[in-house]
């Protein structure tokens, strides 16, 4: 017999034995009761809401308010954050970069939008500013 019908083989008996009863599902184990489902779901009783009462106007007086006087432990719960750090300084390869970056792009749709006639020289330094500002801003990271 080849390999490939052995594993046809035993493919037919898995199917084959697809229904059958496992040798877990004897009666010496029986089902707990407690995953039964019950026969009926049980239903939600909703209750109609009470009903409002509007607030006083004093109970709307709170610290700060006019009420109660403001104390200090109010602001003891809130978490106040420190100040951000300054932002770094950059130097002036990567705002030449980044100027590379934007500007070539920028200048070409601005002259493409106006109707601006380029020279060759023109198109070559847009596009290699841009790309020349990509490279230098990856190879700065």
């Amino acid at each position: 017999m080849t390999p490939q019908s052995d594993e046809d083989e035993v493919w037919r008996q898995i199917v084959a034995s697809f229904n059958d009863t496992s040798e877990l599902d004897s009666a010496d184990q029986p089902w707990p009761d407690s995953e039964n489902l019950p026969a009926e779901p049980p239903r939600r009783v909703v209750k109609p809401p009470e009903e409002v009462r509007q607030p006083l106007p004093e109970e709307f007086a709170g610290p700060g308010r006019g009420g109660e006087a403001e104390t200090e432990d109010d602001d003891e719960g809130h978490y106040v954050p420190p100040p951000p750090p300054p932002l770094p300084k950059t130097d002036t390869a990567t705002k030449l970069a980044w100027l590379a970056l934007f500007g070539g792009p920028a200048y070409l749709l601005l002259s493409a939008a106006l109707s601006w006639r380029l020279q060759g020289w023109m198109l070559f330094t847009a596009v290699a500013a841009f790309i020349g500002g990509f490279v230098a801003l990856v190879v700065r990271m």
